[in-house]
């Protein structure tokens, strides 16, 4: 009590002091002896009690959690005007009555010299528990943001009758804030979105030390309540009234629109590329298992992923002109393959075609787009990539695909012996993770000249 009455000895002046307390026994109790001690020593107090939550809507006083802010920021902005103590109190009040909250968290907060308490468990969260860590209404299992919004917005459904509100979705204390922002998507997709106009937040107001969670409030929303909501206030981590809406799409800028091109038919063409797809969506699961070795176990998914892309783009590649058929094929890996290797493989196509298209044939083209990946990308044979078996490919090519397919095993089970990769993300990884296990992509490309060759393509390893 005693801390209480200091600070409203310090800070209230001729206009006196209003007491914003949140409905607990102790606060109530603590506050309100404060402010009749500060009342004997002449200072003008009034005390507004917030009860916002919703968690059990049979409690006859209920909790005041984070619907508090938009009482303190309605009343600030109402003082600011300069109005006086009956009017500021009388706006906390109206706006205390209006708020609704409830939280969700997938775990408890720790308490500074207190052991965490594990009560919350695995693959539940609970809801309507309190800012301080007190327990909620009940668990319920935990599936996903958008449930989440679900089970919450299911607790207000009952409760609205207003036609437009304010949201503040708040975060509870260690939630991400990209954690915050699929919640505000959820949010946004959720039954009562068409309600909703404004939004306050996703951010970290009302916190419980390091709780993994969320609340949401909801407030009705006259036009002088959002104009009150909206003024300007020197709390910096206010984050202000926002409309609520869809994300805005901007159309995509003209160079990154894929080039048309003319599709023409070739049959040889299309079983070719049919059967390079068809490798690289039969060996997934084992390529992905040779990169979780050492990197995270997506190599195979990643390249089958490109290998569908192609076949359903198939229908309109020009299948009868090498030049604009390996730039369509470069085009079509850099929007549909992920990471570093889709990058490579969308600029060993492109430097492919671009040597087509000065007169080249297929071997020195494809040994241009070679040049121009190990340029770009840094690695040479000896580096534990792709390369070790698409260099000796290319070189034993002029020979037949039985010996470029050779040369591509031969690179690729080098790499099992190779403990140092010096590019890629094998080159995080220590020795004895590298040791035995052949790149992944080099793997691949050993597997994809192996199809090719009809001495081996019958028993594919």
């Amino acid at each position: 009590m005693d801390a209480v009455l200091a600070g409203i000895l310090a800070v209230t002046g001729d206009k006196g002091c209003l007491l914003i307390v949140k409905n607990y026994t102790g606060d109530r109790l603590n506050f309100g002896l404060a402010a009749e001690r500060a009342r004997a020593f002449g200072r003008q107090v009034a005390m507004v009690t917030v009860q916002d939550d919703i968690a059990l809507p049979d409690l006859a006083r209920p909790r005041g959690v984070a619907g508090t802010l938009l009482v303190h920021k309605i009343a600030g902005a109402v003082a600011e005007a300069g109005a006086d103590l009956d009017a500021v109190a009388q706006a906390a009040r109206r706006a205390a009555a209006n708020a609704m909250s409830i939280g969700m968290s997938l775990g408890t907060c720790t308490v500074p010299g207190s052991p965490k308490e594990d009560r919350i468990r695995p693959g539940k969260v609970e809801l309507g528990l309190g800012i301080h860590g007190e327990p909620g209404a009940l668990q319920i299992p935990y599936l996903g943001a958008k449930q989440a919004i679900a089970d919450i917005v299911a607790r207000f459904l009952p409760l609205l009758q207003a036609n437009t509100y304010a949201a503040l979705l708040n975060n509870l204390g260690a939630t991400t804030a990209l954690e915050m922002s699929i919640l505000a998507d959820a949010l946004r997709q959720s039954e009562i979105a068409p309600k909703i106009t404004h939004i306050i937040g996703p951010s970290a107001m009302m916190t419980a030390l390091d709780m993994h969670g969320f609340s949401l409030t909801l407030y009705p929303l006259t036009p002088d309540d959002a104009a009150l909501l909206a003024a300007p206030t020197g709390v910096h981590d206010w984050p202000g009234l926002q409309p609520f809406a869809a994300p805005r799409l901007a159309p995509i800028p003209d160079g990154l629109i894929a080039m048309p091109h003319v599709a023409s038919a070739n049959p040889k063409t299309a079983a070719f590329i049919e059967r390079c797809c068809g490798t690289m969506i039969a060996a997934e699961t084992d390529l992905n298992a040779l990169d979780a070795k050492a990197g995270d176990g997506d190599t195979g998914t990643t390249l089958a992923v490109a290998a569908r892309a192609l076949l359903l783009a198939l229908g309109r590649m020009p299948l009868a002109d090498n030049t604009q058929l390996f730039r369509a094929i470069s085009q079509e890996l850099s929007q549909s393959m992920g990471g570093s290797s889709g990058v490579l493989l969308a600029i060993f196509f492109a430097a492919v075609g671009d040597a087509f298209s000065t007169g080249n044939s297929l071997i020195p083209a494809l040994k241009v787009g070679l040049a121009r990946v190990q340029e770009v990308g840094g690695a040479k044979p000896g580096d534990r990539t792709m390369i070790d078996a698409l260099q000796p490919a290319l070189a034993a090519l002029p020979d037949g695909v039985a010996a470029a397919a050779k040369a591509a095993r031969q690179g690729a089970d080098r790499t099992a012996m190779m403990t140092k990769a010096q590019a890629g993300r094998a080159s995080y990884v220590g020795e004895a993770q590298l040791h035995g296990h052949i790149d992944p992509g080099a793997e691949a490309v050993a597997r994809l000249f192996e199809s090719l060759s009809p001495a081996l393509a019958q028993s594919p390893r």
